[in-house]
């Protein structure tokens, strides 16, 4: 099941380009404006994208925390993106089985505004320490 949902993330070069091959351990939903899902390698105008997405963190206990990441790795353009890993919006302290809002807004969330191209834009869910917040 697992290299299934990591697949399309190789095929996209999210793997490599972003993070490290992992093995997903926990759920993540992303959806823009209720009802337009976030999944591997679908493409989203900008105009969906400008409100912050909810974004569902699954697990099976509160006392689990994490943070979630969302980037750019393709800015100013996927033909040369010297800007690499632009931080679109930096949430930490988020609770097992909730969502984003629970956690701190470290960064707050800056809707994609791509100037050139079709940009890639990935959700990381990082664990934080056991039992410990950030």
């Amino acid at each position: 099941m697992s290299s299934r949902l990591i697949e399309p993330l190789s095929v996209g070069r999210v793997v490599g380009d972003v993070v490290d091959n992992f093995v997903p351990s926990v759920k993540l939903k992303a959806t823009y404006n209720s009802n337009k899902q976030v999944c591997n390698g679908h493409e989203l105008m900008p105009a969906v994208l400008a409100a912050k997405p909810r974004v569902e963190v699954g697990g099976d206990d509160m006392r689990t925390f994490y943070t979630l990441i969302m980037t750019d790795p393709d800015a100013p353009s996927p033909s040369e993106p010297y800007l690499r890993e632009h931080l679109h919006w930096l949430v930490t302290d988020i609770p097992g089985t909730t969502d984003a809002s629970f956690g701190k807004e470290m960064v707050s969330y800056e809707a994609p505004k791509p100037v050139i191209g079709i940009h890639r834009y990935a959700f990381v869910l990082l664990k934080q320490g056991e039992d410990k917040q950030y």
